[in-house]
């Protein structure tokens, strides 16, 4: 049996919309530019064509990836447990210099550590399942040790 992706309302209904795009906009947009290269004759030397059919079959894969992921996903749409960290959950942090930052517990495949989003599968985001508002929580990042106290759970 295939391992479970778990994804979160936001996240199931942004790949929902890619998909949808992928189908209704990006195949069809794709099989024209194809026709129409088809139509400048030789095909062994028609860059276009041959760069049509490129980015058809990332397309296709794309398509395909998605639906794998429905099949596979679990959604975490319960309300996050009041008063600890789990997916899903929106979270305030200060590290020990005094910075705050704010992150959201993710699935993996929607992770975005740049954008605060941080997998429950990562180190940092085990550390911080089931922490609650006060806890310090540790962890081991490639930098060295990390303490964040957890300020507010929204």
């Amino acid at each position: 049996m295939s391992t479970p992706i778990i994804l979160t309302s936001e996240g199931k209904q942004k790949l929902e919309e890619e998909l949808k795009n992928l189908k209704e906009n990006k195949r069809p947009e794709i099989i024209e530019k194809i026709e129409q290269a088809k139509e400048l004759g030789d095909l062994s030397e028609n860059a276009e064509y041959h760069d049509a059919k490129d980015q058809q079959g990332r397309i296709e894969a794309r398509i395909l990836e998605i639906e794998e992921i429905f099949k596979r996903a679990v959604i975490s749409d319960a309300e996050p447990t009041k008063g600890k960290i789990n997916i899903g959950s929106n979270f305030l942090v200060k590290d020990a210099a005094g910075n705050e930052r704010e992150f959201t517990l993710v699935g993996f495949n929607e992770a975005a550590p740049a954008l605060g989003k941080i997998s429950i599968d990562s180190p940092i985001g085990q550390a911080f399942l089931n922490a609650k508002e006060g806890e310090e929580v540790e962890f081991t990042a490639p930098r060295g040790k990390v303490v964040y106290r957890v300020l507010k759970i929204k």
